[in-house]
């Protein structure tokens, strides 16, 4: 008895070594879902080798018994590894764009910067404004650069002309790394930061642009009234049935706070609380686990939200629609007739520069000139090109 006592003992500090290592290896490379899919097998393995050492499966009853038993085991354990595995089998409506088909002066087709059909009036040629500001805007201020600024690279992660989250580039501009943001209206909570700082925003208009809900295109539901979208975010509508569509319960994903989409969205509430939005939990770096906002992912039964111009010219998802709101559709000409209810304004944001040419570049920007690019990039100008 004493030789497969010995054997087992020995097997289970080999497997613990084996299944030690296998556990980091999933932890390292992310694959943190399937850590109980493989203790349950490692385990299993193990129970089966000792009970064959000790005879143990010397009736039918017996064998049976332990199939049944250890394919309950490996089905409750699969659970979490499928479930992640649909979960990324789904498009996420709000993938990141490829910003460098938008970089100034880039060469060939790849290119999609819109340009002007004239030179400009104002060139620049040293002390350039560094830039900064939301992605859904760098197409935008990067044919402003284009046509004004010297012809050179630039990387939009380290040069004159960067593009971020609207967070990073408010960061970037209270810091002085910066002279000025392309961004939505800044939230509530980095105007108190720039008042803490002491520092004075100046927001000047550039253009509108319409803040859009969207849904998977397999959701009957086409249009939804200002106050439904309240209520949805408020948590009050919480089946798709209460407003004209199927009896699934509603997944009404959010943004990282301070983002201009969720500033958008917390404009759109005013003093009405927006309730908590779903979580996922997403390996991280080196096995850890962090709690994020879930980014958009086309569920049937998903509503999310961006800005008209990211969602149809730069992500072009053909998988969502995007609604009508009170009826009406978010279209260039719904803006500019302000017909669509929830179309603001987006700005040009300095924060004190001593750059003597950030006021020049900002007043070609606004000039009929400038808000003719506004028109030709694909946004709605606030003056008349």
């Amino acid at each position: 008895m004493i030789a497969p006592i010995a054997f087992a003992v020995l097997l289970l500090l080999a497997l613990l070594f084996f299944t030690g290592m296998g556990l980091l290896y999933l932890l390292f490379t992310g694959l943190i879902h399937f850590i109980p899919l493989a203790l349950s097998a490692v385990i299993l393995l193990y129970v089966w080798i000792v009970m064959m050492i000790f005879h143990f499966f010397n009736t039918k009853q017996r064998k049976r018994s332990f199939s049944i038993i250890a394919g309950a085991v490996i089905i409750g354990a699969a659970v979490w590894p499928i479930m992640h595995m649909y979960k990324e089998s789904i498009s996420i409506v709000n993938a990141e764009v490829e910003v460098h088909y938008y970089e100034p002066f880039t060469i060939g087709q790849e290119s999609k910067l819109a340009v002007l059909d004239e030179a400009a009036t104002l060139e620049l040629k040293d002390e350039l404004p560094k830039i900064d500001g939301a992605t859904a805007l760098y197409p935008l201020y990067a044919a402003f650069v284009q046509a004004v600024y010297p012809t050179k690279e630039y990387n939009p992660y380290d040069s004159e002309v960067m593009v971020n989250t609207t967070p990073v580039a408010y960061e970037n501009l209270f810091s002085g790394k910066v002279d000025m943001i392309f961004a939505a209206a800044p939230s509530d909570a980095q105007m108190k930061v720039a008042e803490k700082q002491g520092l004075e925003l100046n927001l000047t208009p550039v253009g509108r642009e319409a803040f859009v809900f969207f849904v998977n295109q397999k959701n009957p539901v086409d249009h939804l009234e200002l106050k439904q979208i309240q209520d949805i975010y408020a948590g009050k509508i919480t089946n798709w049935k209460e407003v004209g569509g199927k009896n699934e319960s509603i997944r009404a994903f959010q943004r990282p706070a301070d983002s201009g989409s969720q500033t958008g969205l917390e404009r759109l509430m005013g003093d009405t609380p927006i309730m908590d939005a779903p979580k996922e939990n997403v390996a991280e770096g080196m096995g850890g686990i962090i709690s994020e906002v879930s980014k958009y992912r086309n569920y049937t039964n998903a509503i999310g939200y961006t800005f008209r111009y990211y969602s149809t010219e730069m992500v072009g998802n053909e998988e969502i629609k995007l609604l009508a709101i009170d009826g009406v559709e978010p279209t260039k000409e719904t803006i500019r007739s302000d017909e669509y209810p929830i179309a603001s304004e987006f700005y040009v944001i300095t924060a004190g520069t001593e750059n003597p040419n950030v006021e020049k570049f900002i007043e070609w920007i606004t000039s009929p000139q400038g808000q003719k690019l506004v028109e030709i990039v694909g946004y709605v100008p606030v003056k008349k090109p």
